[in-house]
């Protein structure tokens, strides 16, 4: 199983990115996605997740209304665009797949590498 992550870079303050995740040896109509982020020194934080089956998408209430997760079955890859970037926003972002779409990162088998993303003020 392999997720690859891509789509970082640095960015200014109210600027968009959109991070892919593409998968090998699972799909995403049979495993949640979800996207995490880790700042330095702070724990890994939940961002966004998709269910698996209705593909409903659910988000951390820091992103809510600027990020959007979806997913393109085709291609078994999922996205989170990201606008209105803010400093805080800057962490190096994972691309997770597990059975349900939950906060925990420990109920998700698999990782991405991580991409970075830096949002400068």
């Amino acid at each position: 199983v392999q997720l690859v992550e891509s789509g970082g870079g640095l960015v200014q303050a109210g600027g968009s990115l959109r991070l892919s995740c593409a998968a090998s040896g699972i799909t995403f109509r049979t495993h949640a996605a979800a996207w995490f982020r880790q700042a330095p020194g702070k724990d890994r934080e939940f961002v966004a997740a998709i269910n698996r089956i209705t593909a409903d998408t659910y988000y951390s209430d820091s992103v809510k209304g600027r990020f959007t997760a979806a997913r393109d079955n085709a291609e078994n890859t999922v996205y989170l665009q990201m606008a209105s970037l803010k400093p805080e926003d800057t962490a190096v972002y994972y691309c997770a797949a597990g059975f349900q779409p939950v906060v925990a990162p420990s109920d998700y088998s698999y990782w991405g590498q991580g991409t970075q993303v830096t949002v400068s003020s």
